[in-house]
């Protein structure tokens, strides 16, 4: 894999990486060391959620011996401090920043503090249980925190030369390998949540060291015989995890009910199943293991073609946060999570690597441009866990099967996985804006405004993309090549795009492609390929299948999905209705919501009874009237106060 450096310049995506640096790191440093005076939210009615405080920093100071106390918090909560760590690392590569890397210096010495002589590092069980430790895999996350901990460390040590916090890792690495794997003496098992497969890849493309690899591979071979580990662990405990009394029955929920080779849906707990997927990727990519490819490919098929929203959200149900079956999604009870949709992008960047098909790319677009950035308001200081579709905020107070959707954003949550995941992913946008291979192909798979640069055998590429995209299509891509190497550039056409034009070095081109990519040969010296995409309003219809969406449409504007709102169009959404053959006005509006496109369409209101009587009538007695209806994109709802929203909505001649 080559080395590579993307600065990133965007309007938008800089817009955000400004916030992550500004308001959220700093923020999110405030909330894990209990600085703050805010309200901690529930991420839904169940009294098991820990909310009084986030305690994350003070569990690493107890557990590292500078403090007395108890720990506070989820079996997870450390891994809020790490997430927060590598935002921190990829904020400092994106502009150095001195008060900031003290902060972090300092978080990664506590951290070594923290950690075991033998390199084992948990505030939970340090602190808590020191004599189970490795002993209740099902419910444990300690290799989830650690996979966390690997990946944080590895961006340190990349955006600042760290050798302590690589010397952390390392020591880490090697007590998971030392207790884990198909040796006798070692537990044969994987973690109940994945992440740490997706640790030790990070560590084997940095290092090198094959044992990583191999490590990794285990992990995903081994899933389907863990719970035979899991029941043994459980049983001085009545047959349940001694943590959350969780079965240790092969299950769905944690993708321990086949072997991984053998999976062809999305199954279980949506987090766990694209962070496996994200692991099975790489290795397969890495290995050549067409087995574990193939099986990358059904879940991917499976999920985007059955069980993804319009949005990229998945997860369909809050019950285990889960996906459900083929086609079932309901805008009003789905589950959404923005941890569900990074892991999403995680898995289709990894997927770009395994073979070079723009619908990867075209899925991790829609994906970022709508949930990831629905995730947080506009000031970087509030967020969701769950990214609704249709959202009415008295069901949401009054109906217990609603309670995990949120009208406004808390500032912050009881299980804070998404804030920190979403800073580091934002941080970190430019390593998803080219995929460069081996062979010097370089694929374009975001239009976001940055300059990559790559070292062939015999000299430097740069690669700068200008666009202010998506508000316009116009993407221009400079090349600079150094060396005496052709490069293959591959650039994404996107699938919803009807009408675009290619030029090359001026002069006007076709623009066939190749599994969603126009190719152009760049020779030594400067040349430029520039693509022109029409990005206009468009409506869409879902699958019949789909139940909820039937004799419905939504709108988008190129990647962009679009939503009502009651601040503009006053209450009860779900009695609008669009028309058919309606024309789809659209305006820049620089004042609103940051700078957006708005749409104005055609529609008309069904009001209601006129004598308010009757529940259900046997004559049609509702009215409807003209109005103008007005969209705004989906990832800018919520910034305007508690109010009613919907995506889909009813259409009419």
């Amino acid at each position: 894999m080559k080395k590579e450096r993307t600065a990133v310049s965007d309007p938008l995506w800089k817009r955000y990486m400004d916030l992550v640096k500004k308001e959220m790191i700093p923020y999110q440093w405030a909330v894990l060391n209990d600085d703050i005076d805010i309200f901690i939210e529930k991420e839904r009615d169940d009294d098991f959620i820990p909310n009084e405080k986030s305690h994350a920093m003070e569990n690493l100071r107890i557990a590292a011996g500078l403090s007395k106390g108890e720990h506070y918090g989820w079996v997870f909560q450390d891994s809020d401090v790490y997430k927060w760590l590598e935002a921190a690392a990829y904020s400092l590569e994106y502009e150095p920043d001195e008060d900031l890397k003290t902060i972090a210096d300092g978080v990664v010495d506590l951290i070594s503090k923290a950690q075991q002589p033998d390199g084992y590092i948990n505030t939970y069980f340090t602190i808590k249980a020191p004599e189970r430790k490795y002993d209740d895999l099902v419910e444990s996350h300690e290799l989830y925190c650690a996979g966390h901990l690997l990946e944080a460390l590895i961006a340190f040590n990349r955006a600042t030369g760290s050798e302590k916090a690589m010397q952390i890792a390392l020591k880490l690495a090697d007590n998971i390998d030392a207790n884990f794997g198909p040796e006798e003496g070692k537990i044969h098992a994987a973690d109940g949540h994945e992440e740490v497969e997706i640790g030790l890849m990070k560590l084997y493309h940095v290092t090198g060291e094959e044992k990583y690899l191999k490590l990794a591979d285990y992990f995903l071979t081994i899933r389907d015989s863990s719970p035979e580990v899991y029941k043994k662990q459980c049983e001085p405990d009545n047959g349940k995890g001694f943590i959350f009394n969780s079965s240790c029955e092969p299950q769905k929920y944690n993708q321990t009910h086949l072997p991984v080779r053998e999976q062809e849906t999305a199954e279980g707990h949506a987090v766990r199943l694209v962070y496996m997927c994200t692991a099975m990727a790489d290795v397969a990519a890495e290995t050549g293991d067409e087995q574990l490819a193939a099986a990358c490919r059904k879940i991917w098929k499976n999920i985007t073609e059955k069980r993804m929203y319009i949005t990229g959200g998945i997860g369909q149900t809050v019950s285990g946060e889960a996906f459900t079956l083929d086609y079932d999604l309901p805008n009003d009870t789905m589950y959404c999570e923005t941890c569900a949709s990074i892991g999403l992008v995680f898995f289709a960047k990894r997927m770009l690597r395994l073979e070079r098909k723009a619908e990867y790319a075209d899925v991790m677009e829609r994906v970022l441009y709508n949930t990831v950035l629905s995730g947080m308001a506009l000031d970087g200081k509030h967020f969701f866990y769950v990214n609704p579709l249709e959202v009415d905020p008295k069901k949401g107070k009054k109906d217990p099967t609603k309670s995990h959707v949120k009208s406004v954003r808390p500032q912050w949550l009881g299980c804070a996985c998404c804030p920190p995941n979403l800073a580091r992913l934002i941080a970190s946008i430019g390593d998803h804006v080219f995929t460069v291979f081996d062979d010097n192909t370089v694929l374009v798979d975001l239009f976001i405004r940055s300059e990559l640069k790559f070292e062939t055998d015999s000299g430097e590429v740069t690669v700068k993309l200008e666009s202010d995209y998506p508000k316009s299509g116009r993407v221009v891509l400079e090349v600079r090549n150094n060396s005496d190497e052709p490069v293959n550039l591959g650039i994404r056409i996107p699938s919803w795009s009807e009408k675009n034009r290619g030029y090359v070095d001026g002069a006007e081109t076709e623009t066939e492609t190749k599994d969603g990519y126009w190719y152009v040969r760049i020779l030594s010296g400067t040349h430029t390929a520039e693509l022109d995409i029409c990005i206009e309003p468009k409506r869409w219809y879902a699958n019949t299948a789909v139940s909820e969406d039937i004799h419905k449409v939504a709108l988008a504007r190129g990647p962009q999905v679009y939503c009502v709102e009651e601040t503009d169009n006053g209450k009860d959404l779900h009695c609008l209705s669009l028309k058919e053959s309606g024309k789809l006005e659209c305006e820049w509006r620089e004042d609103l919501l940051n700078g957006v496109f708005v749409i104005e369409a055609e529609g008309v209101r069904y009001s209601q009874n006129p004598d308010g009587n009757g529940l259900y009538l046997t004559e049609k007695r509702q009215e409807k009237t003209p109005e103008t209806i007005r969209f705004v994109p989906y990832h800018t709802w919520g910034n305007r106060g508690e109010n009613e929203m919907h995506i889909w909505l009813h259409e009419t001649e």
